[in-house]
């Protein structure tokens, strides 16, 4: 059995708090479904604002839930590899066990999106959502 420390009390928490709002679960639900995206990609699966997902995202990288990396201009963001302990079950409760109208049409839009991409690499705009 594995004894709970205050350090792991204090991750656990700020993982709850990042994963307490509907948009930074949207955008978890995107994630899980594709290897990266970059901030154009999830604004226009999601319809908000640049500065709303940089937000977002900049909250669930705080918690070590979310990296990225650079190529080019483009940032990728993408889910970390190997959650730590209880997270990977959060993880696949929000693959699985979240059915709702909103998050299907996410999907739907974010596989549109990411189908307009050139060489597997994101492309400015959004035509032919």
């Amino acid at each position: 059995m594995q004894h709970i420390t205050y350090e792991t009390l204090n991750k656990s928490e700020e993982i709850f708090r990042a994963l307490a709002d509907r948009t930074r679960i949207r955008i978890i639900r995107l994630l899980l479904h594709s290897s990266d995206a970059c901030v154009s990609e999830l604004m226009d699966a999601l319809r908000l604002p640049q500065y709303s997902i940089s937000r977002h995202l900049s909250i669930l990288r705080h918690a070590g839930l979310v990296d990225e990396r650079r190529e080019g201009i483009w940032k990728y963001y993408y889910l970390v590899a190997k959650p730590p302990g209880f997270t990977e079950h959060l993880m696949e409760a929000i693959r699985s066990g979240i059915n709702e109208k909103l998050l299907e049409t996410d999907l739907d839009l974010f596989a549109r999106r990411l189908g307009l991409r050139v060489d597997g690499k994101c492309v400015v705009g959004s035509e032919g959502l």
